[in-house]
């Protein structure tokens, strides 16, 4: 998301226990664009966000509660576009304004992920954009608009388990067409300067090979992971030469290194990285090839990117679980990093971060990041909520969550356990938890929560486990292998069925997905491997921990039959269980929420916030009287 000084205005004049969802904001030109209420407006005047202009009002595309999520505004500032989405659905509506006297939208598009504007030859502002099928981004059309309107299809990719998405470079020299799988990419530029001629190849895709590219002064920049080690390491080529064989070494990272961005300026490029588990900023001075490593708080487990115009700073924001965004900019003219001044979060000297490490089976040293409030006394008696992920090489998310916060506030501990299959420590680190060798994350989270209990972080009858979407994988499985280590499980969005679902190319994603779960269809042993670990198919009569699971009615990443194909076999494997039940069992609470819509996962919906919460605290039969009341300071109830 863009965020600007707006936000920086309002973190400074508010406690810090507001906490409100900042919408889209772009600057271009003397003006910020953004969402007032239901409209579309521009403001002249950064800190008088009260004297806008309304460009368009929301409410015309008859959408229910419909925001903005992405604006971009034409090179000469004639037209602007954005991206509307609800929060009950995926599906978006690109429209497009004529900025005059009097704004009107001048065409929308429906469908569309993503978008950018050049202008060509004849200044005349070209919007290219892809189209959304089913989930699948295959098409790039480009449209103009005014007395020369014209809308054509431009690139359609053929292979299915590929997605398309664009990027205009920095500079807006060159427009990008990325084209990706899971493990394989390949870009064509667009000429920024003519956008009519047809796109120019930088390389064919190689299986195994990812690349994305910046440009600046005739050269191509290059993040790629061609080569030995197979991380991604920074590579440059003049931008008449593009193929692979030109491409220099520039700058390589470290072991265990993750690649979070990248920003190109005049003189400078800058890498915001994730080493063991810490954050730094790499700033490399282009005219002298000098590398300034900047370590950042400790207390800081993200980054949120700042788009910005100005060729002498970089700011950026630090955010962790349970302390909200910080603003920091670093000034190339001084060389250093300044810190917002202002309020001090509390939570600062009320919290420990604490960054530890579990031993998997095979070795692997596992890490994690454990949060809890400094005079906890007995931490063994505290309750857990334990945090996975371990999919498609993406980080756990580590984004400030007021619900988060308020459990630390409350007595909780909270454990975020970095497995392998994320993207923590780098492409590896995915390459370890992927096809045939997901049974490693498993393990991991294994380890994890058994190492945790070890350094006497809570226990078992305390310990409570959360994921969404892909992460219900390793959760599901955890419940069937070691149902003991846990006391109840929330699941938003869970993915529980991968074997069948992997089976069914009727679905729009599953041919995307080959390259992370296998092909059951075609693949005997990817079919025998994903039945040893799919929660689905290894549900048995045995203890289980209680569990909430959120799913939403038209969800199309996961679909709502799986969850609850997943649910009844459950309640049946408990229930065959109950019949000889050993002393003191208690049967587990299995809890189906099936909300309306077509989301995959609401992030901020304040009913399944608070039903999980309730769910949790009812389970391990805490007073939730008062966290309760702190969760009012942070949502609007």
């Amino acid at each position: 998301m863009d965020a600007f000084e707006k936000v920086r205005a309002k973190l400074e004049t508010q406690p810090q226990e507001e906490y409100e969802i900042i919408n889209a904001e772009i600057k271009h030109g003397g003006f910020v664009y953004y969402q007032e209420g239901c409209c579309l407006v521009r403001s002249k005047d950064e800190e008088d966000s009260d004297n806008y202009e309304v460009l368009f009002n929301l409410e015309e595309l008859k959408l229910d509660q419909p925001f903005i999520d992405c604006i971009r505004v034409a090179p000469d500032e004639k037209y602007v576009a954005a991206k509307i989405r609800t929060e009950d659905s995926e599906a978006s509506t690109c429209i497009i304004v004529k900025l005059s006297d009097q704004p009107a939208m001048e065409a929308s598009f429906p469908n569309v992920s993503s978008f950018e504007w050049v202008k060509d030859e004849e200044d005349e502002d070209v919007l290219f954009y892809t189209f959304q099928r089913n989930l699948r981004c295959h098409d790039v059309y480009r449209a103009t608009f005014g007395d020369n309107k014209r809308n054509e299809r431009f690139y359609t990719e053929k292979d299915p388990s590929y997605f398309v998405f664009l990027y205009l470079t920095k500079d807006s020299r060159f427009l990008t067409i990325n084209i990706m799988n899971k493990t394989t990419s390949e870009v064509w530029l667009i000429d920024g300067l003519s956008p009519w001629d047809p796109p120019v190849l930088i390389q064919k895709r190689i299986h195994g090979v990812l690349y994305y590219v910046e440009h600046r002064d005739d050269e191509l920049y290059i993040l790629t992971n061609v080569g030995e080690p197979t991380e991604f390491k920074l590579m440059r080529t003049a931008a008449d030469t593009p193929a692979i064989m030109n491409w220099d070494l520039f700058f390589t990272m470290k072991r265990n290194t993750k690649v979070v961005d990248l920003d190109m300026f005049k003189d400078h490029c800058v890498l915001f990285l994730k080493h063991s588990n810490l954050l730094y900023v790499n700033v490399i001075g282009l005219a002298d090839d000098s590398v300034r490593s900047l370590k950042l708080p400790p207390w800081a487990c993200g980054f949120i990117m700042d788009t910005n115009s100005d060729p002498k700073n970089c700011p950026f924001q630090l955010c962790s679980p349970i302390r909200p965004p910080k603003y920091y900019t670093y000034k190339f003219a001084e060389g250093k990093l300044f810190e917002e001044t202002g309020h001090e979060d509390p939570i600062t000297k009320t919290s420990r971060v604490l960054r530890l490490e579990a031993k998997s089976k095979d070795g692997k040293l596992v890490p994690m990041t454990v949060f809890h409030k400094t005079d906890s006394e007995d931490l063994q008696k505290k309750p857990l909520l334990v945090h996975v992920y371990g999919a498609y090489g993406m980080d756990l998310k580590m984004n400030f969550r007021p619900e988060r916060r308020v459990l630390v506030d409350d007595g909780w501990i909270l454990a975020y356990c970095h497995v392998r299959g994320g993207g923590e420590l780098g492409l590896q680190w995915h390459a370890d938890g992927r096809l045939t060798k997901k049974l490693n994350g498993l393990a991991d989270l294994e380890a994890c929560i058994k190492t945790l209990h070890g350094q006497g972080f809570s226990q078992p009858s305390l310990t409570t486990l959360t994921a969404f979407s892909a992460g219900g994988v390793l959760v599901g499985a955890l419940c069937n292998s070691s149902p003991e280590l846990l006391r109840a499980v929330t699941l938003e969005a869970p993915f529980l069925d991968v074997l069948n679902t992997m089976m069914d190319t009727t679905l729009p994603l599953t041919l995307e997905e080959l390259e992370e779960w296998g092909n059951p269809s075609s693949d005997e042993k990817h079919k025998n491997y994903i039945k040893r670990y799919c929660p689905y198919q290894n549900i048995k009569p045995q203890h289980y921990p209680s569990i909430h699971i959120t799913a939403y009615e038209n969800d199309e990443r996961v679909p709502l039959k799986g969850i609850v194909n997943y649910t009844e076999k459950l309640k049946e494997a408990i229930m065959e269980h109950a019949k000889d039940p050993s002393e003191g069992y208690q049967t587990p609470n299995i809890i189906l929420d099936i909300q309306p819509g077509g989301n995959h996962v609401i992030e901020d919906s304040h009913k399944k916030i608070t039903a999980q919460i309730k769910f949790l605290y009812e389970e391990l039969g805490l007073d939730s009287t008062s966290v309760f009341e702190n969760l009012k300071k942070y949502l609007k109830f």
